[in-house]
């Protein structure tokens, strides 16, 4: 089978089912469905033949797509951005619609800056599984790959949770240095939407986030979301024991933007790193923990001859959906800088998420 008929029957699979899953009645304390996500990166890394059998594992835990209660129309699309759970099925259904009469790179723009604000949806998986769909976009764009793309701006625009107090770069930090300068909630406990609930009264929390440079121009943001992945992924290695699973997203959510950056507007640029960074912030103030691993304790990047190929053979052979993701984004540090941190950050993962039986 060709790489765009395992990911097509991958989605076809997919499709069936909810953006997200458990939690209470709400979705409260649920977790996303990286089905769709893993699915891009498996196919694209060369796994294809394994995505059945990982596939058949996963479905198990996912439940049926809700149905839709209450067409979406321009009076009523307002209020239902951000309405949660309940309004998952009317939104893909939307979706659905949007792309299926006109082309999705149309309905990708007009969309993005309306949800941008938003980009905290489902732990930053709404705009993760968008930059995946995009991508996949880009090799296939059969009609059941631009349905990915509904899903995916389906959970962003149900999920849609804005950032409090959130606050531009103007700044003169690179990425590493303005990360270093977050400040950490002192309470780092409940969901997240608690813990984003508390940044507005975090001292120092706005001037953190304005310390970052801002882009001098267009190109120059690929480039500061390209060091903002790369300084998120490597601060993973030491930082990764206050919360294995959410701080991935600090080094997944920028790469996923950039991933979209080429179906996007250039003036649409700017404020999506502007957006993406005040997540990324968001994230490590209320999970990262304040005292780094020691060094001598973690892994040491792997010496195969092939290190890559051999990582994502492992993140395969673990089969955690987050370890493959995360492997994927720090392979892709791992290629452009040549950092070995970047390796041993994804081994990082590997060591501490162990995948659900």
């Amino acid at each position: 089978m060709t790489a765009t008929g395992y990911l097509d029957e991958a989605y076809d699979r997919l499709h069936r089912t909810g953006p997200e899953f458990g939690g209470d009645r709400d979705g409260n304390n649920g977790l996303a469905n990286h089905g769709p996500m893993a699915a891009e990166v498996l196919v694209r890394r060369g796994h294809g033949a394994q995505l059945e059998p990982w596939l058949d594992r996963y479905l198990t835990r996912l439940i049926e797509l809700p149905d839709a209660r209450e067409e979406i129309t321009r009076r009523n699309l307002p209020r239902a951005i951000g309405g949660g759970r309940g309004r998952l099925g009317d939104w893909t259904a939307y979706f659905g619609r949007q792309i299926a009469e006109r082309p999705w790179a149309e309905v990708l723009r007009e969309w993005w800056p309306t949800l941008l604000p938003g980009i905290t949806a489902g732990a930053t998986h709404g705009a993760i599984r968008v930059g995946h769909a995009v991508r996949a976009l880009g090799e296939d764009s059969s009609a059941i790959a631009q349905q990915e793309l509904a899903h995916g701006l389906a959970f962003w625009a149900a999920r849609a949770n804005p950032i409090p107090a959130a606050t531009g770069p103007r700044g003169t930090l690179d990425p590493a240095e303005a990360l270093a300068g977050i400040p950490h909630l002192a309470d780092q406990s409940g969901l997240i939407a608690q813990r984003l609930g508390r940044l507005a009264t975090l001292h120092g929390w706005p001037e953190a986030q304005a310390a970052l440079r801002p882009a001098a121009d267009p190109d120059d943001v690929p480039r500061l979301l390209d060091d903002l992945v790369h300084a998120a992924t490597v601060r993973y290695l030491r930082r990764a024991h206050g919360s294995p699973i959410l701080l991935v997203h600090t080094a997944t959510a920028p790469n996923a933007v950039k991933n979209t950056l080429p179906a996007l507007p250039r003036e649409l640029w700017a404020p999506s790193l502007t957006a993406v960074w005040s997540a990324v912030a968001a994230v490590v103030a209320g999970y990262e923990p304040a005292d780094p691993a020691p060094r001598a304790e973690l892994p040491e990047p792997p010496r195969a001859d092939d290190p890559v190929a051999d990582l994502i053979d492992r993140a395969v052979d673990n089969g955690d959906e987050h370890v493959i993701k995360f492997t994927d984004t720090a392979v892709d540090v791992y290629e452009r800088t040549g950092d070995p941190d970047a390796l041993a950050a994804a081994l990082r993962a590997r060591e501490l998420i162990r995948p659900e039986v």
